[in-house]
């Protein structure tokens, strides 16, 4: 593995600015022709944004931003991909965040969040790497220590799918969903079961958003490409929203504990 001492090359910025934006516009069944009518580029000028391979002016990606009803969440990431002129994103150290954090509100719509993970599901979910699976479970400690002995207030909303969907073998998943149970217990720990829609936001992506002790924000935001961590105003304001929208779909924090026992007995049992 490379070090990760420099900034990262143009190449891997571009390509997750491309890839966000070649998602937005297939989930609006959008074609690349329709783009490059409305931005007057060429059709192969568009392909090209969308493969990484081209930097987009910032007129075309407001242009595209409000025809794909995209409600700025582009024009954001193409602001912080390109800080000075640059393809560079604002990096945060995540790990520092998230242990100095007073609060932590993760959303997961495909798996169970990495700090509420077994170490026999994270190993499977990281295809046998123990050296990345030790340090996500290491992560952990900060629910049960936190910051100067006060841990985070925590609150985990999982897509319901979460629950059926298999990693590992059926003991690994039977083990993590109690393993879920048990955490549920802890006075700082809230487990809130969202039940599975494609009606809301989320289903764009997993995040976590950090409270930090004055109060400001910091969001962690999962792409296929990378994790892009953020202190946008408009990108916490979005988030903000879809948080809300999750929260109203959500079981409580006893149902969320009953379904959970079900899927247990019914699923993986």
């Amino acid at each position: 593995m490379p070090p990760r001492r420099q900034r990262p090359r143009e190449a891997p910025a571009l390509v997750a600015f491309g890839r966000q934006m070649r998602r937005l516009r297939e989930a609006k069944d959008v074609k690349q022709e329709t783009i490059a009518h409305l931005t007057k580029v060429s059709g192969p000028q568009v392909s090209r944004i969308e493969n990484g391979k081209k930097r987009a002016t910032r007129s075309f990606v407001v242009a595209v931003d409000e025809h794909l009803d995209a409600g700025g969440s582009l024009i954001s990431l193409w602001e912080d991909l390109n800080k000075d002129g640059h393809p560079v994103p604002i990096w945060f150290d995540w790990p520092q965040v998230e242990a100095d954090a007073a609060m932590l509100i993760c959303w997961q719509h495909s798996v169970i969040p990495g700090l509420a993970q077994t170490p026999a599901y994270a190993l499977a979910l990281l295809r046998g790497n123990q050296e990345a699976a030790d340090a996500r479970i290491g992560r952990q400690a900060i629910l049960t220590e936190g910051k100067d002995s006060s841990p985070p207030t925590v609150v985990l909303l999982l897509n319901e799918h979460v629950l059926h969907n298999p990693v590992g073998t059926p003991e690994t998943m039977r083990e993590q969903l109690e393993h879920l149970l048990e955490m549920s217990l802890l006075p700082n720990v809230t487990i809130q079961v969202v039940l599975s829609s494609g009606e809301h936001e989320g289903v764009l992506g997993a995040f976590v958003v950090a409270t930090m002790e004055d109060r400001s924000e910091v969001a962690y935001i999962e792409t296929a490409i990378r994790g892009i961590t953020t202190d946008n105003p408009s990108d916490l304001s979005s988030l903000a929203r879809t948080l809300v929208e999750l929260r109203s779909q959500a079981l409580t924090h006893a149902m969320s504990r009953e379904l959970i026992r079900k899927v247990i007995k019914e699923r993986w049992t």
